[in-house]
């Protein structure tokens, strides 16, 4: 069965206030869905319409399981407290079997 991944590209942090109480929620929202980080920030190197910003990748055992832990209560509580705090690219992709 074929992994599930977010993919997250925070193009703007206007309110890192707002970006750190969503990760204090965020990261058990996400263990306890299932989620692995795999990548949390560090470098980055951007090509063609790439913006060298902050970048997070979390694996999930299936698509399904990704996508569940995106709409579960703890996760959107985490969404609440992040609300307008960062402008980000997030998206939930199928890996390859």
């Amino acid at each position: 069965m074929p992994k599930g991944y977010w993919v997250s590209v925070y193009r703007t942090i206007s309110d890192p206030e707002k970006l750190a109480a969503y990760n204090k929620l965020a990261r058990p929202a996400v263990e306890a869905g299932g989620g692995r980080v795999l990548v949390r920030g560090g470098r980055v190197v951007a090509h063609d319409a790439g913006i060298a910003e902050r970048t997070v990748l979390i694996e999930f055992d299936s698509f399904e399981q990704a996508v569940a832990a995106r709409e579960s209560a703890a996760y959107q509580e985490a969404l609440v407290a992040l609300s307008d705090g960062v402008e980000r690219d997030f998206r939930i992709v199928e890996g390859i079997d």
